[in-house]
């Protein structure tokens, strides 16, 4: 990705030098977050989208600049389509990556979840996941769900520990019911990688249900919630709805859901 921006960099340095005051005001702004983003070495999905599509939606204005300028000095012309292919070749291949990123990578509580991260290093950035982060520790479960794994963790958010009775979740903090907290946890974790292809897959080869088998032992129940939407059933009938589907990660997938699911 670095070789890419410094393509895009070079195809720029020679833009601007090049075509001065004809370029438009939001190529312009495109290339100028080009070098910030290149010298600050910092980029996100949401920085590398932008300017992406500032650079190719801006090639055909790049194109009639330099056939503009090509008129008043012909000894440029080879060099400026010279630059605009570098600059364009680049922003087409890091159109390529950054829509692969993008695929992949999902905003849960705010933040991009990154599938090059593990499921730790990606919860504890979720500002709907602090209480689940918090029981985590609480339980001991941060080395092993940082581990390779692979697992599939259906994640409840904050509202959903709201929605227990009151005084349950600080009860469950507590040192001496670890046990329990851990029980509760371990609840929501199935071994393997199950995206919500493979789920759907089971389901429809249970005929209408299939039967997941969690780390602490117990059983959840998932069926189809309409045309496109999963459903998790407990072991004491209570239902939790999947929010948010395959947030990847290095080590399995999260899965958001809106209700705490409990072990009998």
């Amino acid at each position: 990705m670095v070789k890419l921006i410094e393509l895009i960099r070079d195809g720029t340095l020679c833009f601007l030098t090049d075509l001065k005051a004809n370029l438009r005001c939001d190529l312009s702004i495109g290339l100028s977050l080009t070098l910030k983003l290149w010298i600050s070495r910092e980029f996100n999905n949401y920085q590398i989208s932008l300017l992406t599509n500032t650079l190719i939606n801006s090639f055909p204005f790049l194109l009639r600049s330099t056939l503009r300028t090509s008129l008043v000095c012909s000894a440029n012309i080879k060099k400026m389509k010279k630059s605009i292919l570098t600059l364009f070749t680049a922003a087409i291949l890091f159109a390529g990556v950054s829509q692969s990123n993008a695929q992949n990578t999902v905003m849960v509580g705010g933040e991009a979840m990154y599938p090059s991260k593990n499921i730790i290093e990606n919860a504890v950035k979720s500002e709907d996941h602090t209480t689940l982060v918090a029981a985590v520790k609480a339980a001991g479960l941060v080395e092993t769900l940082q581990g390779s794994g692979p697992f599939t963790v259906f994640a409840p958010t904050n509202t959903a520990f709201d929605k227990l009775p009151d005084g349950t979740v600080p009860t469950l903090l507590k040192p001496e019911n670890k046990g329990k907290l851990t029980a509760v946890l371990t609840y929501h974790v199935v071994a393997g990688k199950m995206d919500s292809k493979a789920i759907m897959k089971a389901i429809k080869m249970g005929k209408g249900k299939a039967e997941l088998k969690t780390v602490n032992g117990g059983l959840l129940i998932a069926k189809m919630n309409g045309d496109k939407n999963i459903s998790i059933t407990d072991e004491s009938g209570n239902v939790a709805n999947i929010s948010v589907y395959d947030v990847y990660q290095s080590n399995g997938v999260i899965h958001v859901i809106d209700t705490v699911v409990l072990p009998k």
